[in-house]
């Protein structure tokens, strides 16, 4: 059976000494480099009156927020009882172990009290954030595939990969399934709505449905961690976690879209009338 090469990419793009630079962290700091391009660009459409400074102190709290927020995610989502072992390798960061749904947390906490802060409306920049955020998940997933990490489960399917920690069977990229749907389908998606300008607040709830819906369905495909296997009946952690953001968040996206109409179909008459 014809199979996908896995590309034997070396984790380390670059060696200065002992001094070592990774893809995924690489992909980390690209993330927030175009980010910052795509956040100021979406603040112009949307007249969003944010200066230079306000955009940076923006990016830094997210930044913070990832960061924080993420490793606190994976700590306590998926891996408690060892760091309660061993507390001290909470900071070892570099040996990996981020969760997208702490980093998310951490990016609402993070903004909630910067708009405070600055007196912003919180919707409005959630919004903003939100269209920015597949970029992040599309260039991590990649950084995950080229580490050969976080792979699918089994399959026959031609297009299967060997990957170097994952055995000698073939297996589904499913991290590059995710750069596609979490990454490049979700931005296309989020980017079209926020050109729409509907009610503030549709960018972030519909980031939270669709994120839940992709993240649900690959992660049938994905093989779940070693040391959690399958939390109820055929379902992972992952699933377990994302289900609510995909139930809350499509039904609010439906809600705020609902409510947008007739606000769009007012102006859109007063336009003509003019």
């Amino acid at each position: 059976m014809l199979q996908i090469p896995y590309p034997q990419i070396d984790p380390v793009f670059l060696r200065l000494g002992p001094l070592q630079l990774r893809w995924y962290g690489l992909m980390y700091m690209l993330s927030f480099v175009i980010g910052y391009f795509v956040l100021r660009r979406n603040a112009k459409r949307r007249k969003l009156n944010l200066t230079t400074d306000d955009l940076y102190d923006l990016m830094f709290y997210l930044i913070l927020g990832v960061m924080i927020g993420g490793r606190i995610g994976y700590v306590v989502l998926y891996d408690l009882p060892n760091y309660l072992r061993e507390p001290l390798s909470i900071f070892a960061i570099w040996q990996g172990g981020m969760s997208f749904h702490g980093g998310f947390i951490g990016v609402i906490v993070s903004t909630l009290w910067l708009t405070r802060r600055k007196g912003w409306n919180f919707w409005d920049i959630a919004d903003l954030v939100s269209a920015g955020i597949p970029i992040g998940l599309g260039l991590g997933r990649i950084g995950n595939f080229i580490n050969g990490e976080l792979f699918g489960r089994v399959t026959n399917q031609s297009w299967g990969m060997v990957f170097p920690e994952g055995g000698s069977v073939p297996r589904h990229p499913s991290q590059l399934y995710e750069a596609v749907f979490e990454g490049l389908v979700l931005f296309l998606i989020l980017r079209w709505l926020y050109k729409k300008n509907l009610r503030s607040g549709t960018v972030f709830w519909a980031l939270t449905g669709c994120y839940g819906l992709f993240r649900f369905l690959v992660e049938f495909v994905r093989e779940p961690d070693a040391h959690l296997g399958l939390d109820l009946g055929p379902f992972t952690r992952g699933q377990l976690l994302t289900f609510p953001m995909l139930v809350v968040g499509l039904t609010m996206t439906l809600i705020y879209v609902r409510r947008s109409r007739p606000q769009q179909f007012h102006s859109s008459r007063k336009s003509r009338a003019q």
